[in-house]
């Protein structure tokens, strides 16, 4: 992994490129393994053990080791706001998270995952007479006829999954919503950082809740999920976030999430390997109209045309 706080030179663009890379093709791992501990282990407490774990072991490293830089001092509105926007936004959106994996299919959920960036563009304001505006409702347009092609068939059959469905489609817009508090507090603090910070916190809310979860129901303990979480924890959670996380040091944010559009070809790959789910024509045109309004949305087409070619103002 390249140093935090090296100059960028052209000979590692290539290391940052396979180190996001990489860490797509770990998201992708680690949600099969999410999809077969929640079938096995409560939800909520799947994801509580695993960002306690996760977040304890990103505070050992910036105690004992210089991989992730200084760490910065919490102030007291600080701390108040890691709480309040990060940790709670994350809590709610793994419990969502989880559940859905637990009542659907993998590769839909990542594919709904992967209007986050179109949802994020319509979250910047409201619609105006002016280009901007048209390509982000153009781009939301097309990522709603992509959601509309995998709810309809279950709409039509009244299939059992639908519940899960629904929750995917809430997982994309609480994942843009954590993605704005982490945004918002990264004024102050690096992205490894608030991660460290957020997900004890985020174990911590949930911990409640998920100890309602084991009165009802026990945690089998098998080796093999025992080694699904630790994968999840280790690869799923400090890696990949510190891979991803440096190259955000290293590369604009628009660059680092052209690898974004990678994550639902990631989980369906791993889902269709590891779990035999079937990839579907239906899968491959709904993720056409996804990765166009995606594409649509965050396209600097300005550039690409020139002012004479499109009415920006």
């Amino acid at each position: 992994m390249l140093e935090f706080g090296r100059v960028e030179t052209k000979s590692n663009h290539g290391a940052i490129a396979f180190g996001l890379l990489l860490a797509v093709i770990l998201w992708g791992a680690n949600n099969v393994g999410v999809k077969v501990l929640v079938q096995f282990w409560p939800p909520i407490t799947t994801g509580c053990t695993r960002f306690l774990a996760a977040g304890l072991l990103m505070l050992a490293l910036f105690r004992w080791t210089k991989w992730f830089g200084r760490r910065t001092p919490l102030t007291a509105e600080m701390k108040r706001l890691l709480w309040v926007r990060s940790g709670l936004s994350l809590a709610v959106y793994i419990v969502v998270f989880n559940w859905a994996l637990k009542l659907t299919e993998l590769s839909h959920v990542a594919l709904y995952l992967g209007a986050a960036p179109v949802w994020a563009l319509l979250w910047e304001g409201p619609p105006e007479k002016n280009w901007k505006s048209l390509q982000r409702y153009g781009a939301a347009a097309l990522a709603f006829c992509g959601v509309l092609i995998l709810f309809l068939p279950m709409l039509r059959h009244r299939a059992s999954n639908l519940l899960g469905e629904i929750l995917g489609l809430a997982c994309s817009v609480l994942w843009t919503n954590f993605g704005r508090q982490c945004r918002s507090l990264g004024r102050e603090l690096s992205g490894m950082e608030i991660s460290a910070h957020t997900f004890w916190r985020a174990a911590l809310l949930l911990a409640p809740f998920s100890v309602v979860e084991l009165v009802n129901k026990t945690i089998s303990w098998r080796t093999d999920l025992a080694l699904a979480q630790l994968f999840c924890i280790i690869g799923g959670s400090v890696v990949a976030f510190a891979l991803w996380n440096n190259g955000l040091r290293h590369w604009k944010t628009s660059q680092v999430y052209l690898f974004n559009n990678l994550i639902p070809l990631s989980n369906m790959a791993w889902a269709n390997v590891c779990l035999g789910e079937p990839v579907t024509t239906r899968f491959w045109i709904s993720m056409l109209f996804i990765a166009s309004g995606v594409l649509l949305g965050q396209a600097n087409w300005q550039r690409i045309f020139g002012v004479r070619w499109l009415p920006f103002d």
